[in-house]
């Protein structure tokens, strides 16, 4: 491979960079803002800006439920990246990119993929295309090339992604509509329904965090800021967390449903590797409380919360770096 190699992980709320040798590169909000068709703020800076810019700045996340929704954003988002935080100012490198992307996507959503990153301004030598779900069970430190079976739950912003891993390939995967955004909505929702305020999606990621659990739990509160349905006018009020619970069970339940779904069609032998070892979760969003509580409950099966949920799919992009064994195993 050539001397630079980076792994990026697109996800829908949050692009990580991976560089060989230096490790996480980029770990910045998936957002951009443009004015003119042009870029105006990229990262963290323009995620800043959302749902206060001015009518003529833009402010958007170019993806939407795990694939590219607004192509040429995305491209002038990758290209601001690799200028400021890849390379050395001023300086042009041949480089290698290895790209986690979902598994159950079209080929021309895989295609876009490997476009977006050949047209960045970096020259682009070579780009490898690998399943999420091996990537992050390899970040959690799973063995996946040998024939022991694994299952990950890995829970995104837009989606959970379920894969059932074997000799370096998956036996079964799948990918549903589900994640950290669609339990802010109903916390947007309820808190609209039930205390005429109207919050934004900021404010009710925060609650989640704060309050958000999957099991009933001792009732806690938490002072949040909205404007009033009625009035249209400023207004503080306290939220409680079994309202919040109430918006979290709901989405939380349709993953545990798709966990059952995969298990009951998961080869016998591959379940006896799930029962000794049990399931992994991962992702932004599997740091909600109790959640690993309520899926060990619905299955009766161990389960793990990894270490470090927001980084599992870039320390998988690392481990595929470091071993070109393991990279040639894998892109078959």
């Amino acid at each position: 491979m050539a001397k630079k190699v980076f792994g990026i992980d697109f996800g829908t709320s949050v692009i990580k960079i991976f560089k060989k040798g230096e490790g996480i590169v980029v770990d910045e909000k998936n957002v951009i803002a443009t004015q003119k068709k042009k870029i105006y703020a990229g990262g963290n800076a323009a995620y800043d800006m959302y749902e206060k810019s001015p009518e003529n700045i833009i402010v958007s996340y170019p993806m939407k439920a795990g694939v590219i929704a607004e192509i040429e954003n995305m491209r002038m988002l990758l290209d601001y990246f690799v200028q400021t935080k890849c390379f050395k100012k001023g300086m042009k490198s041949t480089a290698d990119f290895i790209v986690a992307v979902p598994t159950n996507i079209t080929e021309v959503e895989r295609r876009a993929f490997d476009e977006l990153v050949r047209n960045t301004v970096t020259k682009t030598r070579d780009v490898i295309l690998l399943d999420k779900p091996i990537v992050a069970a390899l970040g959690i430190g799973l063995d996946v090339v040998s024939p022991r079976g694994v299952m990950t739950v890995d829970i995104g912003a837009d989606t959970t992604e379920i894969g059932i891993i074997s000799l370096g390939g998956i036996v079964l995967s799948k990918l549903i509509p589900v994640g950290g955004n669609k339990i802010d909505e109903s916390i947007q929702l309820l808190v609209k329904k039930n205390y005429n305020l109207y919050i934004g999606s900021k404010t009710a990621e925060m609650i989640k965090i704060e309050l958000g659990s999957a099991l009933e739990g001792e009732e806690t509160t938490m002072r949040v800021f909205g404007r009033d349905v009625v009035t249209g006018l400023p207004k503080q009020m306290e939220i409680s967390s079994s309202l919040v619970c109430s918006a979290v069970k709901e989405h939380l339940y349709t993953i545990v449903e798709a966990i059952k779904m995969i298990l009951e069609h998961t080869p016998p032998e591959i379940t006896s590797d799930i029962i000794d070892s049990g399931i992994y979760l991962t992702g932004g969003s599997a740091k909600i409380r109790e959640l690993d509580k309520l899926i060990s409950e619905e299955t009766d099966l161990m389960v793990n919360v990894s270490d470090d949920c927001d980084n599992s799919v870039a320390k998988g992009l690392g481990a595929v770096m470091e071993d070109s064994s393991l990279l040639a195993q894998l892109h078959h």
